[in-house]
């Protein structure tokens, strides 16, 4: 697997081509230096996946597959995505910059329990089952009716370079399960590790036109949403694209689900122990260097505790280490690009300037000037409807904002366009209580657990439409239909 670092391709109808687009370098965003220079998916190339992808719904071998079958393969996919654990998780160190220490659970582990669940789900039906049957109606004539569960047709999958593979398992992973067929629009910089996960779904077993792989620049993914032959839209990314993703799927009707950002809140209970709540509050938003929708980068603390806060916090980021993703102590690595991470330094000079107080971080870390880091970074004295504190940075960069009672607390947890995520501190009852109160799509209490394959992601607002994950994920991916006959 290592070696597809330099070999990348688009996936079209069962076969690997080369694009006849212009060449996308691929980028080690820890030292700056090129790994790889990949032609792009061409026009012609794109409406081909599409095609392929129509060809393997209408009456293709996918389409002909049942459940058992589809949920087979997609067991057979994790069991392979967990062979290769070191060396995707090294591929994403190396492309995308997770370190090594979480790339195998962020890009390996989760992943393939996801899949997995979606593998049962597919052998078992959704919850109702693929074929629900009503209760006899008399009016006016006694009839019976039963309700069809029945694929969407063909989605186009569009992932982010943040974690790809997780990505892939929500949406082709319940795509798949519900017997849909599927284009993948991947990022430009995450092309060499989602063109590694491909080629294990080839290596799977699955039918051609099942899974096509495509990529470009911004009007690959136009092309993609436009085209006719494909009918949902499942996209990850920021709230401005997923705005354009719905224009552009507008005039063909579409479905369209968008998971999209977050500037999620991390609440503080008065009588929280911080010293249990700042480290896993400091991990939270600094996780994947920050390049999380989920993370929560919005810290309310009692007034009275709010000193106290900032200094544990400011105390346990200075002990993280920053640099090489490969190496096993590092917990930061870079941000994905120079030009996220000048955008991202725009944010702190404007914060500054306004008198901002930032007590760590706030620039480039000393010592590491080949590659896109920044030093993780703290920043108070700010408005809670500041700038920097209402919109999603995607990078290590928390505010910590104090509030004086309850009520406070909430207006300033809901007052966010974005309503992704959030977690509360603090006693197990009130802090279940207060969660109930909060505009979010999911609400973690005391840090809450491990990811749960069975449970929906997602939320209001400018976070997106739609779920992914779960019960509520699958269905997005059938049509329902209603048969009724007289008796």
């Amino acid at each position: 697997m290592t070696t597809l670092i330099g070999e990348a391709a688009s996936y079209i109808d069962g076969r690997w081509v080369t694009g006849e687009g212009e060449p996308i370098a691929s980028i080690n965003p820890s030292t700056g230096r090129q790994l790889a220079s990949t032609p792009s998916t061409s026009p012609a190339q794109v409406d081909a996946a599409v095609a392929a992808a129509r060809r393997a719904f209408d009456g293709g071998e996918w389409s002909r597959l049942g459940p058992r079958e589809r949920g087979a393969l997609l067991h057979r996919f994790a069991d392979l995505l967990v062979e290769r654990r070191d060396d995707i998780a090294r591929l994403a160190a190396t492309e995308v910059g997770t370190p090594i220490s979480s790339a195998p659970t962020l890009h390996v582990d989760l992943p393939a329990k996801f899949f997995r669940w979606f593998a049962d789900a597919a052998a078992r039906g959704p919850r109702d089952g693929y074929e629900q049957p009503l209760p006899l109606d008399h009016d006016p004539v006694t009839s019976s009716s039963m309700l069809l569960r029945e694929p969407a047709g063909v989605v186009a999958a569009i992932v982010a370079y943040n974690v790809p593979v997780m990505m892939c398992a929500y949406k082709l992973g319940a795509a798949l399960a519900a017997g849909c067929s599927t284009v993948l629009v991947t990022s430009p910089r995450a092309i060499l590790l989602t063109a590694a996960v491909v080629r294990l779904f080839e290596e799977a077993g699955f039918p051609s036109g099942a899974v096509n792989l495509v990529f470009g620049p911004p009007g690959t993914t136009s092309r993609v949403v436009e085209a006719p032959g494909v009918d949902l839209v499942s996209f990850t990314g920021s709230a401005a694209v997923g705005s354009k993703i719905l224009a552009l799927a507008a005039p063909t009707l579409k479905k369209v689900v968008l998971e999209l950002g977050g500037k999620s809140p991390n609440i503080v209970l008065p009588g929280t122990d911080l010293e249990r709540a700042v480290p896993a509050s400091v991990l939270r938003f600094t996780r994947n260097s920050g390049q999380a929708c989920g993370a929560t980068t919005r810290t309310l603390v009692p007034r009275n505790d709010f000193d106290e806060y900032v200094e544990r916090s400011a105390e346990f980021l200075s002990g993280l280490t920053i640099g090489d993703p490969l190496a096993p102590d590092t917990v930061l690595g870079p941000l994905i690009t120079g030009e996220h991470r000048a955008k991202v330094e725009g944010f702190l000079d404007r914060a500054r300037d306004a008198g901002a107080r930032m007590p760590i971080g706030g620039g480039r870390p000393p010592g590491l000037d080949d590659g896109f880091f920044l030093a993780a970074t703290l920043v108070t004295d700010v408005p809670h409807d500041a700038e920097i504190a209402q919109e999603e940075l995607f990078a290590p960069v928390g505010v910590v904002l104090p509030y004086t009672d309850l009520d406070d607390a909430v207006r300033m947890a809901n007052d966010a366009k974005y309503a992704l995520n959030a977690n509360v501190w603090g006693p197990t009852p009130e802090a279940i209580a207060f969660g109930r109160r909060l505009r979010s799509g999911t609400v973690t209490i005391n840090g809450g657990g491990g990811m749960r394959a069975d449970a929906p992601w997602g939320g209001p607002g400018y976070s997106g439409i739609g779920r992914e994950g779960g019960e509520e994920g699958l269905r997005e991916f059938f049509e329902l239909k209603h048969m009724q006959w007289p008796l």
